[in-house]
Order: C-alpha cells, then structure tokens, then sequence
C-alpha cells in the first residue's frame, strides 16, 4: 500500500444530525489533517445528506479514517476515491469595481477566455462566476487579482464518481 500522501475525495452519505460535522472533523484534526474544502448537499436519496471532503494523506490513513467515520451511527457510508476515479468542479464567484469592466479591455478578454460568466453588473460593482478545476479558479484569481478584486468567494469541491457507487441499491436493501 502506497505511503504517499494524496489528494482524496470523500463522500460520506449521512443523516442530517446536529453536531455531526464537529465530529467527523475532529477524526481528521486529531491526526493532524487539514481538510482542503468541504461541501454538504442533498444527495440523491431522500432524506440523506452527502458531504464532499478534499483531504490530501496516505492511503492507510485514509482507510483507517473511513473505518473511523463509518463508526458514527448517523453515517450511512463512506467513500473514498483518489482524482483519477472523480468528476469534480468548484464554483467560485468574484466582485469587482464596474468601471474596471467598461474601461478594461483585457477584464472582458479573461472572462470570455475563462469561460467565466457575469452574474450581475450595476453602477458599483458586477460579479463573475466561474466553474471549473481548482487550477482554473486559481488561475483567474491571478489575472484578476492585478485589477482588484472587492470580494471572493469559492465553494467546496462538489464531485461525482465515475464508477457506480452502491448506495441506492444499500439502502433500498436496507428498507425492504
């Protein structure tokens, strides 16, 4: 088993309990592990949450954290997948000052190269989304970063796996 450190996704399937997220990140800080984003959604089975985590470790300490997580009662299950098994994008938005959007050329060039898209303009300020890879916001956030931003804001990583996962048909075999 590789000791290498990784970048892991992990989905954990849960029921929506107060205090839960206290719990399952303590797992990761008693061991020292800085968890790189986190996401919680619905999921597509009704009434379970699903949380999305980045954590960057070994293998084996990626099992034993999953054997851990898995030991909360309101946890359902846990996955882990490494970045070659997901399909995975963040969304990040950024404010910035309006007349940079009129008076800049090059604001207009980076957004349509970035696939980046305006959500809003009025006379202060208009706001860009974007979706994408990390490496992608990054790198907008660099060619922007030079004409000023007001405010940024990124989401967790949200992700799907490319194989089936086995939930759904766990938790049906659960309820018959």
């Amino acid at each position: 088993m590789s000791q290498e450190n990784k970048l892991y996704t992990v989905s954990i399937y849960t029921e929506n309990n107060i205090g839960l997220l206290n719990r399952i990140s303590a797992i990761f800080q008693r061991r020292h592990i800085n968890i790189e984003s986190i996401n919680s959604s619905v999921s597509e089975i009704e009434n379970v949450t699903k949380w999305i985590m980045v954590v960057k470790l070994s293998e084996e300490q990626m099992k034993k954290i999953i054997g851990q997580i898995e030991k909360q009662v309101e946890v359902i299950k846990a996955y882990y997948h490494t970045e070659d098994e997901t399909i995975y994008q963040e969304t990040c938005l950024f404010k910035i000052k309006s007349d940079l959007l009129f008076n800049e050329r090059q604001i207009q060039n980076i957004i349509k190269e970035s696939n980046a898209r305006i959500v809003t303009v009025n006379k202060a300020f208009f706001v860009i989304e974007k979706s994408g890879r990390k490496e992608e916001i990054d790198l907008l956030h660099r060619e922007l970063t030079v004409f000023g931003i007001m405010q940024f804001t990124r989401s967790g990583r949200i992700a799907v796996t490319k194989d089936e996962m086995q939930i759904s048909t766990m938790l049906k075999a659960l309820q018959h």
